[in-house]
């Protein structure tokens, strides 16, 4: 969550790991499928997975019905819900709290996802206000963040673990799903994200680029690119770091965030930014800031937090793989508000996801194991036959 206490810089890749949990790997399930042929429900593990391709219309029309309640439940938990608790505790009210946010993002963000975001609200009965509120609520409101290479981990491959803790109360884990995107004309790629929303906090694309957030302060600063449609639009831009790293300067951006970025080449890197400026921390750069982080290595956390995970790291360094990932991004890693955890692996396009019980964190759930590859072969199959992208410049919207 956005608190002004993880405004520190805590930047590092990690590994590690005590036991090694059972990771089950199972088929998918197609159990419906959009009318208008642009969109897939699956479930595997126990997991949702939404598949949308096509034009922004087409993938939000796709969305908004098949996933036309849970799009709903989002909506009345995050607008209605958390709306009325934060016009009690700031006496302002927070749908001009957010009109204002509407207004001021309105320049900056690319016109492709206003589309996709209405075409959504539509399909699913949802006013068009209250689906483009809810899909900019990470910027009123805003977690841990490591990755591994190399002399890290156990095969030198990259593993890259995002712990999202956010309002686990109100239960939005219930809309949890799996999203993959085949818009027309750029990359695909994959969320763990939220039945209604568009943009993502927790991604990775087909070309092998993951990233995730985590929140500070700087609220107000809404003259920019709105962070969860900016990881969007690098998801489905950038193929690597580096051109991730060109967008974020490029901005302009909005609040303070921190990020880890990892690719299937094994370049990694950390991010501390807001409206003004960034800043870029390369694997095992030390930071005054920062705990102490181990060689190839990159994170980003809090408090003790912090220091609990780069103490993890440096005890499992040269042994991480996903099962000791696991076990290191437990709590108190992960807070008592962790709402779901992933961990990546770039070079091979998978994403293990774990989203918290009813009455229980993300970190002591299951993980379950989806493919990126297999998903979009599964939809170019079965749905819709877009061919890969052409590549266009990193300036063009």
């Amino acid at each position: 969550m956005r608190r002004k206490d993880t405004l520190a810089l805590l930047l590092a890749l990690a590994v590690a790991g005590l036991h090694r949990p059972a990771l089950a790997e199972g088929k998918i399930a197609i159990v419906a499928r959009d009318p208008g042929g642009h969109g897939l429900l699956c479930r595997s593990e126990g997991k949702t997975i939404l598949i949308v391709a096509g034009s922004p219309e087409s993938m939000g029309t796709a969305h908004g019905n098949l996933l036309r309640e849970q799009a709903r439940f989002l909506v009345e938990r995050t607008l209605y819900m958390m709306g009325a608790a934060d016009s009690v505790n700031s006496g302002i009210w927070f749908m001009d709290r957010m009109e204002e946010i509407v207004e001021r993002v309105g320049p900056h963000v690319p016109e492709r996802f206003v589309r996709e975001c209405d075409a959504l609200s539509r399909a699913a009965g949802i006013a068009e206000r209250d689906g483009r509120y809810a899909n900019l609520f990470p910027e009123r409101f805003h977690c841990s963040g490591v990755a591994v290479r190399g002399t890290a981990t156990k095969d030198g491959q990259v593993l890259h673990a995002r712990v999202l803790d956010y309002i686990r109360d109100i239960n939005l884990q219930s809309a949890a799903v799996v999203q993959v995107f085949l818009p027309e004309g750029h990359h695909a790629w994959m969320s763990l994200g939220y039945a209604g929303f568009v943009g993502s906090v927790t991604c990775m694309n087909e070309k092998g680029l993951a990233i995730g957030e985590m929140g500070g302060g700087g609220e107000g600063d809404w003259d920019g690119v709105p962070m969860s449609l900016l990881l969007r639009d690098i998801m489905e831009r950038a193929t690597n770091v580096e051109e991730a790293l060109e967008i974020f300067r490029q901005g302009p951006r909005t609040c303070e965030y921190y990020y880890v970025l990892s690719d299937k080449s094994r370049n990694m890197a950390a991010i501390a930014s807001d409206a003004r400026q960034m800043t870029v921390l390369r694997p095992g750069e030390q930071n005054p800031l920062l705990p102490f982080v181990p060689d190839d290595t990159v994170l980003v956390s809090g408090g003790d937090r912090a220091t609990l995970l780069s103490q993890r790291l440096k005890e499992a360094h040269g042994a991480i793989d996903v099962a000791k990932m696991i076990e290191i991004i437990k709590r108190p890693v992960a807070m008592s508000s962790n709402l779901h955890n992933a961990i990546f692996s770039p070079e091979t396009l998978d994403m293990w996801v774990a989203d918290a019980g009813r009455k229980t964190v993300a970190c002591d759930e299951p993980y379950a194991k989806v493919n990126l590859a297999e998903l979009i072969a599964l939809c170019r199959k079965t749905i819709n036959p877009i061919q890969p992208k052409q590549e266009i410049p990193l300036d063009g919207k």
